[in-house]
């Protein structure tokens, strides 16, 4: 008996794993693959996402091999300049292949124990009050206490559950191709900022090496995205919308989208369950895709764990739900309105125009770039003070720094003055006595994932708290 088989290598899969695997649980991973695509849709981490690396301990690994950039544009291409005081230690997006994240987070995974079969594709699944077995293409069924379906748009895993994914169709399409290009840096720019005066969903990223990432609108929509384009598919597109195709070849990977956006009716279905993709699908506006998936899998991780462990309070595990479904509906909203705002239409001009204006006021900047980044995400877990809910950024603690506390994904308390204890949960909780002074708060309470459960100074607070969150103690 497996405890957790994740079905899906990609990101969100990856991330589950370690995290599951920090607390102990047996994990497996099925991909469908037998290796690696090395292709990478996506091309980088936002603040939330790079504070969970710092959280892990793998920071250092990323930054190594990524660029860091403050620029602005990051909300519909608008914005004048990256915004100033957010409430993070890593005010930057972080500019890396996603091909590199997988490659470090697989790494990570299979350090801590993960298992991986590749090359088994997900054909059935059945579950039972014990426990769900799937059946792969080989023929071969796996036993697991639960399941998680980490496995793209067209999640088979959802399929099998027959779980409702509603939302709207696409109405327009965009073709992604990383090529090498003859042209010019000079005619890039050029061509570019002419187009772009009425289409926004075009140009040349460049990758290094001569390469690019380019990016340009396509003909109709609903085209079965399961069959890539061609070059030359990807070339006439170029030459009809900006009269040249700077002489693109040599394309590794060439992808179509759309403007879809569609959400799982539920991320829990008994002992089966969706992240990443599997869960929910929008457009790649913003770069918000991945880091969704990824933030998914972290407030997931230790609740499931929790629950395979046996001390999880009623209820936890039904919290990834109600927690993460709100934020997925949120950034759905966000790349509609983005996509609106991108749309070549006069209404939509105007109304880019007009939000430009708005955001040269540093406080609708920043608004705006928190949501894209989820620096502003907070669960809804009740109490009065502002923290709860909110996740803490890296603060300095004395000698010390607060994501130094977190690598092992337990419980921590901060107490000031050292006189709460967390006794009974020891083995969930971590007790600290750190100087708060960035924090002006007393004492607070944070779950694995960093989020703050409670804040306060009496005892009898913060022992409801901890049942509430890590299950009744080891005395009882």
């Amino acid at each position: 008996m497996i405890d957790v088989l994740v079905v899906g290598a990609g990101p969100t899969g990856l991330m589950l794993a370690a995290e599951l695997r920090l607390h102990g649980v047996r994990t497996v991973v099925v991909e469908k693959d037998t290796e690696p695509t090395g292709h990478s849709r996506a091309q980088g981490l936002h603040v939330r996402s790079t504070e969970v690396m710092d959280q892990r301990g793998l920071l250092d690994q990323f930054l190594a091999r990524g660029q860091q950039f403050r620029v602005g544009g990051f909300f519909a291409g608008l914005g004048p300049a990256w915004p100033e005081g957010m409430d993070t230690a890593h005010s930057y997006v972080l500019a890396i292949p996603q091909a590199e994240t997988e490659r470090l987070l697989a790494e990570h995974a299979t350090g801590l124990g993960a298992e991986f079969r590749r090359g088994c594709a997900l054909t059935g699944l059945e579950q039972d009050a014990d426990g769900v077995t799937a059946g792969l293409a080989d023929g071969t069924r796996l036993r697991a206490r639960y399941l998680v379906g980490c496995d793209g748009g067209r999640s088979t895993v959802r399929k099998l559950l027959g779980t409702p994914f509603p939302g709207e169709p696409s109405r327009v399409d965009t073709l992604l191709g990383d090529v090498a290009l003859t042209a010019t840096p000079e005619e890039l720019a050029a061509v570019t900022a002419e187009v772009r005066k009425t289409h926004l969903r075009y140009g040349a990223m460049p990758l290094g090496e001569g390469r690019y990432r380019v990016i340009v609108p396509d003909e109709g929509a609903g085209e079965d995205r399961a069959v890539p384009p061609t070059l030359d598919h990807l070339r006439a597109r170029l030459r009809a919308v900006g009269g040249t195709d700077f002489g693109a070849h040599d394309a590794r990977w060439i992808s179509r989208f759309g403007d879809a956006t569609r959400q799982a009716e539920r991320y829990r279905t008994g002992r089966v369950l969706l992240a990443g993709d599997a869960a929910h699908v929008h457009p790649p506006t913003g770069g918000q895709g991945l880091n969704l998936g990824v933030q998914d899998a972290f407030n997931l991780g230790w609740k499931l764990a929790a629950e395979v462990n046996g001390w999880a309070p009623h209820g936890l595990l039904d919290s990834y739900h109600a927690e993460r479904h709100p934020v997925g509906a949120a950034v759905l909203d966000n790349t509609r309105a983005q996509t609106e705002l991108m749309n070549p239409g006069p209404g939509q001009r105007a109304l880019r125009r007009l939000v430009a204006e708005l955001m040269e006021f540093e406080e609708v900047n920043r608004h705006l770039i928190e949501k894209i980044t989820a620096v502003s995400v907070r669960y809804d877990l009740g109490g009065g003070h502002p923290l709860t809910g909110r996740r803490l950024r890296d603060v300095r603690l004395g000698r010390g720094r607060l994501y130094e506390l977190t690598r092992a994904g337990r419980g921590l308390l901060l107490d000031q003055a050292g006189r709460l204890s967390a006794g009974g949960w020891a083995d969930r909780v971590v007790d600290t006595a750190p100087e708060l002074d960035e924090l002006d708060v007393p004492a607070a309470l944070l779950r694995p994932d960093g989020h703050v459960a409670w804040v306060g100074d009496d005892q009898e607070g913060l022992a409801a708290a901890l049942k509430r969150w890590f299950g009744a103690p080891a005395s009882d």
